[in-house]
């Protein structure tokens, strides 16, 4: 039977109220226990009424049913009483497995059980503090900053401690922090940003932030602002060689470098969630491949896995970047200074051939070319397969599907089948790569997909995995293993990553 107008106006109030009562729940587990908790890989911290909500509507894509406020506000107000120590725990997962696999026993004891290894530990957190440096403050490197400032936490893991830049104005200070508060594109800063001038510092929601002014990244004594052995993230883009970057390994303070860009020579070009445990502690030098690169990798394995993929092409639509002219001007690149806003431009990628670093098992078997497109952000790569094993359309979407919802991928591909969406929709995306099932064709070996990401903020959040990952600093993940396909082991969902 349908409800009431009123009585469906009474059960939404009443499931806000419920959501209400979660914020300070997850607040006090975060800040006191270092506990990051999440449904479905989607972070709760600092979430509104209505964001906690929709979380909770989301589950429906992991099963037929709307996940029960009901539900979890008990099992939470339950974590909080067991003095826990710092892990990365999913709520969702958690709460199907109790339904699952409880036998039978209270919600806390199952709890207790599930968790038993940070019980009563209350905040202790094995992980060693990391500093990190952002050598460059453009568009990815302002996401990072914004990503690394959300997980700050109680201060273990990464620590954004420095940026280092040129000077650009007598204003300069005042500038930058202005850009990390304002974005055109990603929208405002979620907090509080001042400037101290005098000490050269930004501070944002107490993160304070040293603003070094340099043009050579072999001179700076990062030891003279209490930074050891710090993660320099090289934005710039102007090194990508083992030579260049080796010069930040000459600064005092420096351990490692990532270079957000793909590397040449060999440079390990890693694409988390692929190749990411290749990474060694001998490795001073890491890239991060390219956002094109980090959208398709994964799809095309989880492609190849099961059809075998023989040979294809990878098309890619991309928005403009600050590398092309706003109007008509010399360029050294081919076609590149015509004005980015107002055509479209044929170039040149190197995605296709970069994929192959990260999985050797396509090595020759792509070719690709690129497309840049009067948008600012947001990419569609199209990709046309010829496969080993033939497929339909239905089965090779509801195999994506279910790879972007339990498999070891599930943080990097993502799965939509709405008629309406555009570019747009996919904006502030933590996928890498958002396969549009609705544009999919297959004929038989024949196979075409489009795949959506968010090439500023979606790669962003690959290069914060992959500083995680030279850092050793991800958590303890719970539940382990996901009930949902029979225990199969899944990646973290440390954080909102």
């Amino acid at each position: 039977m349908s409800q009431t107008s009123d009585s469906c106006l009474d059960t939404w109030m009443g499931r806000e109220a419920l959501a209400e009562a979660m914020i300070p729940v997850i607040g006090r587990l975060y800040r006191e226990n270092n506990v990051v908790t999440s449904i479905h890989g989607r972070s709760l911290i600092n979430k509104s009424t209505m964001n906690i909500l929709k979380a909770h509507r989301f589950a429906r894509r992991m099963s037929k049913d709307e996940l029960l406020l009901e539900e979890t506000a008990p099992l939470l107000d339950t974590l909080a009483k067991l003095e826990l120590g710092a892990a990365a725990i999913d709520i969702a997962r958690l709460n199907q497995k109790f339904k699952s696999d409880g036998g039978g026993a209270t919600l806390e004891e199952f709890l207790r059980a599930e968790l038993a290894e940070i019980v009563g530990k209350r905040g202790a957190d094995d992980r060693t503090s990391t500093d990190v440096v952002l050598y460059g403050f453009g568009r990815i490197g302002r996401l990072v900053a914004r990503l690394l400032i959300e997980k700050a936490g109680g201060g273990h893991g990464l620590r954004l401690r420095a940026i280092v830049v040129r000077r650009g104005s007598a204003n300069d200070l005042s500038k930058r922090a202005s850009l990390l508060r304002r974005d055109s594109v990603h929208g405002s800063f979620e907090g509080t940003i001042k400037v101290d001038e005098e000490a050269n510092t930004i501070t944002a929601n107490g993160v304070q932030v040293q603003v070094i002014y340099s043009d050579n990244p072999a001179t700076i004594d990062y030891t003279a602002y209490g930074i050891k052995d710090a993660l320099v993230v090289d934005n710039t883009g102007r090194w990508r060689d083992a030579e260049g970057l080796s010069q930040h390994l000459l600064s005092k303070g420096v351990g490692r470098v990532l270079l957000t860009a793909p590397g040449k020579g060999e440079l390990k070009n890693i694409v988390h969630g692929i190749n990411h445990g290749t990474i060694l502690d001998s490795d001073k030098i890491v890239t991060a491949a390219s956002c094109t690169t980090n959208a398709i990798t994964p799809v095309l394995k989880a492609i190849n896995d099961k059809y075998g993929v023989i040979h294809g092409h990878v098309e890619t639509v991309h928005s403009f970047t600050n590398d092309q002219n706003l109007i008509d001007n010399f360029h050294k690149g081919d076609r590149r200074g015509r004005s980015a806003a107002l055509n479209m431009v044929i170039t040149e990628t190197g995605a296709a051939k970069a994929v192959a670093k990260a999985l050797p098992e396509l090595q020759g078997k792509l070719t690709g070319s690129s497309i840049r497109v009067p948008t600012p952000d947001v990419s569609l790569a199209i990709l046309n397969l010829t496969l080993e094993s033939g497929t339909t359309k239905d089965e090779v979407n509801d195999y994506l599907r279910e790879m972007s919802l339990h498999s070891v991928l599930r943080k990097q591909i993502d799965y939509i089948d709405s008629p309406e969406v555009v570019s747009t929709d996919f904006v502030g995306s933590r996928r890498t790569g958002i396969v549009d099932g609705l544009a999919t064709v297959s004929t038989d070996k024949n196979l075409v997909l489009y795949v959506w990401y968010d090439n500023e903020f979606g790669y962003s959040c690959q290069v914060v995995r992959v500083m995680e990952e030279m850092a050793g600093v991800n958590p303890p993940t719970f539940p382990a293993k996901d009930s949902v396909k029979d225990a199969a082991p899944v990646l973290a969902v440390a954080g909102s990553l």
